[in-house]
């Protein structure tokens, strides 16, 4: 697939600034749509259905968290970047769990943008979308966060508790620790608090584990982090 053949669309109110992204964004080959608020964005991405979506937060009409939330309700799973000038690590986490793949924080240099998406659109064209790990009984279907459960229900996953999980399938039995794990679920060398961890790793219990109250699958290594025990 060639880069024409990417869609993008670009949800921002403030005209300049969609101006120099959208003509930018077409310079380097990409076919992109526009909007310039949170409803229009909405309507025009279930309608194209993009590659990628670079979404403002904060749109009239409707804001960008709640169109993150509603598209990955109605089942979109392209990737949804997150354009907003929040920069603090409780906007980040709240920006993972309402359904993000990703931001990029304003101001931004417009050759950082390019290269954020010229590596998405590599992975996109690379990774396998039919991927899928089996486990005690279940399947994670990492590219669609989503579990499909022993008795065949399908459950979904945030962002952050699918990062989470399939780290864990693709290092089976070995002891991972917090820095590391969180290192690789938020993607930079974060100061989150390990509670703010810990919490996720609670959630993801109570989706994958039989009894929550005493894992056998993600167990704690006291001390350390934590172990995905495949038997």
């Amino acid at each position: 697939m060639e880069k024409k053949k990417i869609k993008i669309v670009v949800v921002e109110d403030d005209e300049n600034l969609r101006f120099l992204v959208v003509n930018r964004l077409e310079k380097e080959g990409y076919t992109v749509f526009e909007a310039a608020n949170g409803h229009d964005g909405e309507t025009a991405i279930l309608k194209e259905e993009p590659e990628v979506v670079l979404l403002d937060w904060m749109l009239p009409g409707k804001q960008g968290s709640a169109v993150c939330a509603s598209l990955r309700q109605q089942q979109f799973e392209n990737q949804i970047i997150m354009m907003t000038a929040k920069a603090q690590d409780v906007d980040k986490i709240d920006a993972y769990n309402f359904g993000v793949s990703d931001y990029i924080t304003k101001p931004f240099n417009m050759d950082v943008l390019v290269a954020l998406l010229d590596n998405k659109v590599k992975y996109l064209l690379t990774h396998d979308k039919s991927e899928i790990h089996r486990f005690s009984g279940m399947e994670h279907h990492p590219n669609v966060h989503s579990l499909v459960m022993r008795d065949g229900r399908k459950m979904e996953l945030t962002i952050l508790e699918n990062r989470i999980l399939l780290y864990f399938l693709k290092n089976p039995d070995k002891v991972i620790n917090r820095d590391e794990l969180m290192q690789v679920v938020w993607g930079y060398n974060s100061d989150v608090n390990t509670r703010t961890l810990d919490m996720h790793i609670v959630r993801l219990r109570k989706k994958i584990e039989e009894n929550p109250e005493n894992p056998q699958l993600l167990q704690t290594v006291r001390g350390i982090g934590y172990r995905f025990n495949l038997g």
